[in-house]
C-alpha cells in the first residue's frame, strides 16, 4: 500500500517505504532524540529517474536492510496524481515536492539519493535547500542540471568497452543511428547501460521504462534548469556528497560523471566495476556496501 501526500500545489503525491521488514505504509516520525537508534536505521528519501514509477529501484540491492527507503513517485507516475497544470512537471518544479515530502516526514534535515534523471532533482534541492541537506548520494546521474554535456564520441567510447558482447553489432549500429541524428531505437541500445544482459536485465529494463510522456517531455521543458546559478550555489552546499557511477554506463559516463562530483566542496567520486546504469541490480552487494558506508 501507497502513502499519500499534498504537493505544494495540492498535487496528491505518493511515497512507498522499505526498511528489512520489507514494504511498509505506516508513517513514522523523523529522527529519534540523540543517542537512540531507530531499529532499521533513519530515511533516505530516494528520486528515481525517468520520472518513472520509483518501483524499478526496487530495495535498491539490499540497501534497504541498512537504512529505512522513502521511495517517491514523482508527480504524474506510479501512484501521484497527474497535476493540473503540465508546466509543474518541470524538475525545478519538481524540487519543490521533495521539500513538501520533507516537511510531510517531519524531518529537519534529510539524507537524499538521486538516480539518474532524478539525480538533477537531488542537485536542485541542494542547491536551493543546502540546509536541509545531510549527505547527498548522486548514483549514475543525469549532468543537465549543471549544465555538462555527454558528446556522442564519449558515448561511443563507452559503447566500445562492449564489443566483445554477443549483441553488440545491433546495439551498436542503433547507437549510431541515435548519433547522428538518424533516428533509430532506445530499446535497442537498452544492452549498454547494464552490466549484463540477462532475462533479469531485460524485465528489470521493462519496469523501469517510463509510462508517462508528457511528464517525461515537461522534466526538461525550457526554464527546468539554470546550470550557471545552480552550479554557484552548489560550491556552498557544507553537505558529504557521494557520485557514484557504472563503469559500463552509456547514459552517464564515468568522465563526465566525475565532472559533476569536482562541483561539490565534499564530495566522493566512486566508479562501480562491471556496472552499467542500474549498479544496484548489476552487483548488489558492493553497492549497498559503498551507499550504505557513505549514509552514515
Amino acid at each position: 500500500m501507497t502513502t499519500y501526500f499534498a504537493a505544494a500545489d495540492g498535487t496528491r503525491l505518493a511515497h512507498r517505504t522499505k526498511d528489512r521488514t520489507g514494504d511498509r505504509t505506516e508513517d513514522r516520525p523523523g529522527r529519534r532524540a540523540e543517542g537512540r537508534t531507530e531499529r532499521v536505521g533513519d530515511p533516505v528519501v530516494c528520486v528515481p529517474g525517468g520520472p518513472t514509477d520509483s518501483r524499478y529501484l526496487g530495495d535498491l540491492g539490499g540497501l534497504s536492510a541498512r537504512r529505512r527507503l522513502v521511495l517517491l513517485d514523482p508527480r504524474g507516475t506510479g501512484d501521484s496524481a497527474v497535476p493540473q497544470d503540465p508546466a509543474t512537471y518541470r524538475c525545478d518544479r519538481v524540487v519543490d515536492d521533495v521539500e513538501a515530502l520533507r516537511v510531510h516526514l517531519g524531518l529537519d534535515r534529510i539524507d537524499l539519493l538521486g538516480h539518474s534523471g532524478g539525480a538533477n532533482v537531488a542537485v536542485a534541492y541542494a542547491a536551493r535547500y543546502p540546509h536541509r541537506v545531510r549527505r547527498l548520494a548522486l548514483i549514475t546521474p543525469g549532468t543537465a542540471a549543471v549544465g555538462i554535456t555527454i558528446s556522442g564520441e564519449t558515448r561511443r567510447a563507452a559503447a566500445m568497452l562492449r564489443k566483445d558482447e554477443p549483441w553488440f553489432p545491433d546495439a551498436f549500429s542503433a547507437l549510431e543511428a541515435l548519433t547522428e541524428g538518424r533516428g533509430g531505437d532506445w530499446d535497442a541500445i537498452a544492452p549498454f547501460l547494464r552490466g549484463r544482459w540477462d532475462d533479469a536485465a531485460r524485465r528489470h529494463h521493462a519496469e523501469a521504462r517510463p509510462g508517462n510522456a508528457e511528464a517525461v517531455a515537461g522534466f526538461a521543458a525550457e526554464g527546468a534548469f539554470d546550470p550557471e546559478s545552480t552550479r554557484a550555489a552548489l560550491a556552498a552546499v557544507e553537505a558529504p556528497v557521494l557520485v557514484l557511477a557504472g563503469e559500463y554506463d552509456l547514459n552517464s559516463p564515468p568522465g563526465p560523471v566525475s565532472e559533476l562530483a569536482a562541483l561539490f566542496p565534499d564530495a566522493a567520486f566512486a566508479v562501480q566495476p562491471g556496472a552499467g546504469h542500474y549498479p544496484w541490480i548489476d552487483d548488489p552487494e558492493p553497492f549497498a556496501a559503498t551507499v550504505g558506508d557513505f549514509l552514515v
